[in-house]
């Protein structure tokens, strides 16, 4: 039984076809592609034709292996969006969430609503990027595309559409962009109202595993291939990774791991009370009527901006080799918090590195190795806080930490969060977005039962590297170090503004 699976990141897409057959689930890249902003002006956007077309390219791979999946699904990163016009026919490319023309919105929409009625309304984390600031940016500079615009389609509900031609928003996604109610289970009118938006944009809001159409006639016809269902999975990359989370345990905790870094756990309702508002956790939906009560953290973007930067240069470096040169790097040298909004914008990342830790009275980083080793350093110190806030927030204490995705192939920073959180790191599976995808696809088709004879296969399936926590004391001091300095260095900055 054979499914495939498209999984979408902020910075590369691949099409995995899995199979699931007596010896478990076995799985197997068809293609892989670059996932890359393009600048036009002043504006950046998504390349979505491009992604349309590899999604097509993905599909003719398929054919030539002879294969003939059972279904298809799309899973790819929050927030983003496209519109559609009377006719049916995108309305622009869509807009980056990094595109520097939302910065500022957040604060403005705060001033007319609180924090506390949005949060109230959505269980929603407050980032500068969501989809309320977008749309509202939109609406404050009179843009043209929401008086044409008649559908508003996330990312791979987008995708979803060029392939279907259905157009349906999904629960995992839908619940990102801080405009759904999760308690009314309905996109929330008062807020679309309130940033000047038609609710008649948004449309039915389907649960992960629901069947939507098919490949359309027309692409069948020109790739000479057979009709495929089309599932709506939890289309939200980080919602398909936390199905893969390989757990024994109702209570766990997960830490997905790529570009973003986002931890957190499962719960069944959400948590909105002023706690979880203060600390800035979401609650995301989830498979199987759960949610993610979860933080997002910036996670190896800023590791991967260096690493751009440095080949701008002429200076490129293998990410084995830069690796190793971390690790001969000396300890604790340069700490920094890696949510600070200094690192939200892309390029001169090590300048501003640098600069964090010159303002904070620490050595700056001058070499790709001790820049590398500061940015790993941080993110598994981060993680130790955040794990902290998750017990607290759920009311539970976890064993360990499950990591997930393609961030557990750099074993100093699972090492490293072992290191940090006192507690053993589970990494694995690497590719848990897809492999999450391909199992509620099989859920849809009843070959699991439900999401833990789900998790029970893919425990059964791949391999799960076990990272026990060392040098204690070492990062204990670390960890006090780094709360101190980035304590201080939040708190100098709130006085500024």
């Amino acid at each position: 039984m054979s499914v495939l699976a498209y999984d979408l990141g902020a910075s590369s897409g691949r099409a995995l076809l899995g199979h699931l057959n007596d010896r478990g689930i076995e799985t197997l890249e068809i293609h892989r592609f670059k996932n890359e902003p393009v600048k036009v002006g002043e504006r950046m956007h998504w390349d979505i034709l491009r992604l349309h077309h590899e999604l097509l390219t993905g599909l003719n791979l398929v054919k030539q292996s002879g294969e003939q999946p059972e279904s298809l699904a799309i899973d790819s990163w929050a927030v983003d969006y496209g519109l559609l016009g009377s006719n049916g026919e995108l309305l622009g490319n869509p807009y980056h969430y990094r595109d520097a023309q939302f910065s500022g919105m957040m604060e403005r929409v705060q001033e007319e609503l609180t924090p506390e009625a949005i949060f109230e309304r959505t269980g929603i984390q407050f980032l500068s990027f969501n989809t309320i600031y977008q749309l509202a940016t939109l609406r404050r500079h009179h843009s043209p595309l929401l008086n044409e615009a008649e559908r508003f389609l996330m990312i791979p509900d987008l995708l979803r559409y060029f392939l279907t031609g259905e157009a349906v928003n999904e629960f995992t996604n839908a619940t990102t962009t801080q405009l759904y109610n999760p308690t009314k289970g309905q996109w929330d009118r008062e807020l679309l109202a309130h940033i000047g938006i038609s609710d008649k944009l948004f449309g039915e809001v389907v649960m992960p595993g629901t069947r939507i159409g098919q490949v359309r006639n027309s692409i069948c016809s020109d790739l000479g291939i057979s009709a495929i269902p089309v599932i709506a999975v939890a289309e939200h990359d980080t919602g398909s990774a936390v199905v893969a989370v390989p757990a024994t345990e109702r209570s766990f905790a997960y830490l997905s791991c790529g570009t973003w870094s986002l931890m957190g756990t499962e719960i069944d309702q959400p948590a909105i009370s002023a706690e979880s508002l203060a600390l800035n956790f979401t609650n995301e939906g989830g498979t199987g009527g759960t949610f993610r009560l979860l933080k997002n953290i910036m996670g190896l973007w800023i590791l991967q901006e260096c690493m751009r930067e440095w080949e701008r240069q002429g200076q490129a470096i293998s990410y084995a080799e830069l690796l190793a040169k971390a690790e001969r790097s000396t300890p604790f040298a340069s700490l920094f918090d890696p949510d600070d909004d200094l690192f939200l914008a892309a390029g001169d990342m090590t300048t501003r590195i640098q600069k964090y830790c010159r303002d904070t009275g620490q050595a700056q980083p001058q070499d790709q190795g001790a820049i590398a080793r500061s940015i790993l350093e941080s993110l598994a110190l981060k993680y130790r806080r955040v794990l902290g806030w998750t017990e607290q927030l759920s009311k539970q204490s976890f064993n360990g930490l499950h990591m997930v995705g393609g961030g557990i192939q750099n074993r100093l920073l699972c090492q490293w969060t072992a290191n940090s959180i006192g507690k053993p790191v589970w990494a694995g599976p690497a590719e848990g977005s897809a492999i999450g995808n391909m199992a509620v696809q099989w859920m849809a088709s009843g070959a699991f039962k439900d999401i833990w004879e789900a998790r029970r296969a893919i425990r059964d399936s791949f391999p799960i590297t076990t990272y026990e926590p060392q040098d204690r004391t070492t990062w204990e001091e670390a960890y006090g170090r780094f709360i101190r300095i980035t304590d201080s260095f939040r708190a100098q900055a709130e006085s500024e503004v």
